[in-house]
């Protein structure tokens, strides 16, 4: 049994969490749970034990001076809680921390354990994954489930996927095995910019997440740095007339896609939106404009970067491969990244900004023409997803740090 100390009773608490790696393309999902924990001030109260879940030699720990004395930051999973007030308080409980390599199972057994303690009404998890997505445009934001009541009264979908999962994956199949209410928010990352960060992407998660708990979240600068982003891929994509014809073509599909949308819950959605931030709720007022998910324009970029690679041109729809090449042509980059291993992140961060490329980055990728379908870990269980866990885990957590690209599945 947990016992905590120190933690206050909370109100209507939801757990929302995120995990750097294979889940968290362009550092999307981690991000956005970082924000929340800088914005309401958040208090660590319990750590996991890195010594149960992480390989060293995929994650390293790191080495820093405090006023001449050096001291270890050790990779792990830590829990904080944020009191929200307001006429509708409520609490959260933000869980942060890098995939595990080994020992899935335990791992989110406990986190179920501190979940239960603290009478968790609903479990958050906050990904990303790399899809055939234009920068130009919202990013699209999924919400999956493997509770069919939950699917329907939340206006989620119900999860279908078969195939690779991740940690995000087996943490929800193992919340719905333990009667916990789980919901999985997976946000579409352009492939051909999907270094981090994303602030775009970021901003569409927390805006989601906000239509979802129904709390207003402070945004703080995260608007305005999703603006200089786009405006920054902008510039890189203009210099490059293939990149700016791919990019077109991506617009182009995805308008057609989501026509009908465009009208109808979408629209709602934001207006709703528009209207609790005009009201006021918990939390400061970010300010007019900030509710949206980067919009057209922007004033600048922190690093631009050093430009595109020439993508390929997408096929016709008419020409796209059957689903069976398309999950063909995703899952051989895995296979090619296993076999070398890849690097340490937590050792070797990227610098931030676009970067070159079609599919380098970490997170999953979507086959072509399925930028915004998340696969999650339906028919895994948490039993059958041990095989990832217990005994494959550590590879997942590899591949997942590594700079190369993931395959379909969470």
């Amino acid at each position: 049994m947990i016992e905590l100390e120190g933690v206050p009773e909370l109100i209507d608490p939801v757990m929302v969490a995120a995990f750097e790696g294979w889940n968290d393309a362009g550092d999307a999902a981690s991000t956005a749970v970082a924000h929340l924990d800088r914005e309401w001030k958040g208090e660590v109260f319990a750590a996991l034990d890195a010594e149960d879940y992480y390989d060293f030699q995929v994650n390293r720990p790191t080495v820093w001076l405090d006023g001449g004395v050096r001291k270890i930051i050790w990779p792990t999973t830590r829990l904080s809680v944020v009191r929200v007030g307001g006429e509708k308080p409520r609490d959260l409980v933000l869980v942060r921390g890098i995939e595990p390599s080994m020992r899935w199972r335990s791992f989110c057994n406990e986190i179920l354990g501190f979940a239960h303690e603290l009478g968790v009404e609903m479990v958050v998890i906050l990904g990303a994954l790399l899809g055939d997505t234009p920068h130009t445009r919202p990013v699209p934001v999924s919400g999956i489930t493997s509770d069919p009541d939950l699917a329907r009264t939340m206006d989620l979908e119900e999860t279908r996927y078969e195939g690779p999962t991740g940690i995000v994956g087996i943490l929800q199949e193992a919340c719905t095995h333990a009667g916990v209410p789980a919901v999985s928010l997976w946000a579409a990352v352009p492939h051909y910019v999907s270094q981090p960060p994303n602030p775009k992407a970021t901003l569409a998660l927390l805006n989601r997440l906000e239509d979802l708990i129904g709390l207003r979240i402070p945004l703080g600068e995260l608007a305005e740095d999703a603006r200089a982003w786009q405006l920054g891929v902008d510039q890189l994509a203009a210099e490059d007339s293939e990149v700016a014809e791919y990019v077109q073509t991506l617009e182009e599909a995805r308008d057609t896609a989501e026509l009908p949308e465009a009208s109808g819950e979408a629209i709602a959605r934001e207006f709703e939106r528009y209207l609790r931030r005009r009201d006021g709720g918990p939390g400061p007022g970010p300010g007019p404009g900030v509710a949206t998910d980067g919009g057209e324009g922007g004033a600048y970029l922190r690093d631009p970067g050093g430009g595109l690679n020439r993508p390929p041109k997408p096929p016709r729809p008419d020409q796209r491969p059957e689903p069976e090449a398309r999950e063909q042509e995703t899952r051989e980059p895995e296979t090619r990244e296993q076999e070398s291993g890849g690097e340490a992140g937590a050792e070797a961060a990227p610098e931030p900004g676009p970067v070159k490329g079609r599919g380098r980055g970490r997170g999953p990728k979507a086959g072509p023409g399925a930028a915004a379908q998340p696969e999650d870990s339906n028919g895994d269980g948490c039993d059958s997803g041990s095989g990832t866990g217990d005994s494959g885990g550590s590879g997942s957590g590899s591949d997942g740090e590594g700079e190369g690209q993931g395959s379909p599945g969470k």
